[in-house]
């Protein structure tokens, strides 16, 4: 094991064909290509590899800023239209996005009400927000990531329908909250929801205004599906935060696997 000085925390959820994905993304699917004795060579070696088929808001991934667009428009004011000619975006996507290492905050907002998850449907205002912070006695900043904990995936993970939550709606950050985290500049904001805001009781995704907040209007981009337990169980609520997109050039979505390290 090699001592780096730091204890690290893993916030990305398992890639596997049960992973739990928003209407309209494919699931995640492997299959073994090639397997040991297929093909062997002279000196009795053999390799395997496999097929993979994903979509780029499959799991714990991050949201390019080709994400989404409002009448027409990306972030900047680009043509979505023509942005996306070519089978793939000639701007905005997440091959555009730089390695992130910065500091991340995490705003537990279940614990902040006193709850150890926040009930369905729940909206998370400003207010909430400036609540939390206060209960965990943190500043946001420019340039910080902020990961919001709302408890929902607990004994809901594993259940598709229920941690999509069609009737029961999602909890998550509204508009307000999402205005309060663009005054402040923030670099990036996650969630350990699968839509990252609020989706009221039998709304489903068929209207995202955060999104349209803080990806068009401000250019900060959404991570989604965390895994935030073992941070709040800890109580570790400030850190440094890693996170890198796959330089899948063009796609709107990647797959990433953050880490939070603490000095231990």
């Amino acid at each position: 094991m090699i001592r780096t000085g730091y204890r690290v925390y893993d916030l990305g959820r398992p890639l596997e064909a049960s992973t739990p994905v928003a209407p309209g993304h494919p699931n995640f699917r492997m299959a073994l290509l090639r397997r040991h004795g297929d093909v062997q060579r002279p000196d009795g070696s053999s390799s395997a590899n496999e097929l993979i088929s994903t979509s780029g808001h499959t799991g714990t991934h991050i949201d390019g800023l080709a994400h989404f667009s409002l009448d027409g428009r990306l972030h900047g004011g680009q043509d979505a239209a023509e942005a996306s000619r070519g089978a793939r975006f000639k701007t905005h996507g997440v091959d555009a996005i730089a390695p992130i290492v910065t500091r991340g905050v995490l705003l537990d907002v279940a614990a902040a009400e006193g709850k150890d998850a926040l009930e369905p449907g729940r909206p998370i205002s400003a207010a909430d927000v400036e609540k939390t912070c206060r209960h965990h006695g943190l500043e946001i900043g420019a340039g910080d990531a902020v990961l919001f904990r709302t408890g929902w995936p607990v004994g809901r993970y594993q259940d598709e329908p229920a941690y999509v939550g069609w009737p029961t709606g999602v909890p998550g950050p509204d508009e307000t909250a999402a205005r309060w985290l663009a005054e402040r500049r923030v670099h990036v904001a996650g969630s350990d929801t699968i839509a990252f805001e609020w989706l009221g009781p039998g709304a489903g995704h068929g209207n995202l205004p955060v999104h349209v907040i803080l990806l068009v209007e401000n250019g900060i981009h959404i991570i989604e599906v965390l895994d935030l337990e073992q941070l709040a169980a800890d109580r570790v609520y400030e850190f440094l935060f890693i996170c890198s997109p796959l330089k899948m050039v063009g796609a709107t979505g990647s797959p990433v696997r953050p880490l939070a390290l603490v000095e231990a």
